[in-house]
């Protein structure tokens, strides 16, 4: 495990950590760390396909380039990896990634709306309204075009009759943007079922998306 045990071991206490708070049910949703570059190619951590988070060991994660063949582990990496390949080289800012299949986001997802600005942490941390991605299939190319639109410089980005993606400049920002993900989503139906639902305020909104723009290391 050499000079990835440290990564591997967060990428496998994240996706113990999204088990256990709910934002998954079983082998369910993926999540991926960058990694500073071999010299030769760009790599990642990330969770491998089909397995239950609780059984692994972190010399279980998956090591890969971003031409998506494995460097290092010995079990195949999540069927969505092209997803995540595809975020990392756009989005230079981004370290890490979790694909969620919280419960008020994937509400959202099969409803197909979009997430207005509606809250401040909400546009502070996730930059914004939270985008619905247009459906393809796991792992397709489709569904990393889908997912790069709708996402743009935002941290969020909700996928269509599937769940949410989170993204943040190491992990505990991705995490941070999956638990609000699912707060706003959760707000928002609140609020609609009162049949009154109050965005932001636009210089509010503006104000926040600065400070997200800071935190993201860039300046608006």
């Amino acid at each position: 495990m050499s000079q990835w045990r440290a990564a591997r071991k967060t990428v496998l206490e994240a996706a113990r950590k999204m088990s256990e708070k709910g934002l998954v049910v079983g082998t369910s949703g993926n999540i991926s760390l960058r990694l500073p570059s071999d010299g030769k190619n760009q790599l990642m951590a990330i969770t491998p396909t089909s397995r239950h988070y609780d059984t692994l060991k972190a010399d279980d994660i998956p090591i890969i380039d971003f031409d998506g063949k494995r460097v290092a582990g010995d079990l195949p990496p999540s069927i969505e990896t092209p997803m995540h390949i595809g975020i990392y080289r756009a989005r230079k800012d981004v370290n890490a990634i979790i694909h969620t299949h919280s419960v008020f986001a994937s509400a959202a997802a099969v409803a197909g709306i979009d997430i207005p600005t509606l809250l401040e942490d909400q546009a502070a941390f996730l930059g914004g309204e939270i985008k619905l991605a247009g459906y393809a299939a796991s792992g397709t190319p489709e569904q990393m075009a889908n997912v790069l639109a709708a996402l743009g410089d935002r941290n969020a980005v909700l996928l269509a009759n599937h769940g949410a993606v989170g993204t943040g400049r190491a992990m505990r920002d991705a995490f941070t943007a999956c638990e609000l993900i699912e707060k706003t989503a959760r707000v928002y139906f609140l609020t609609l079922s009162t049949g009154k639902v109050n965005q932001l305020p636009e210089k509010a909104a503006a104000i926040q998306k600065a400070i997200y723009a800071r935190l993201q290391g860039r300046e608006e």
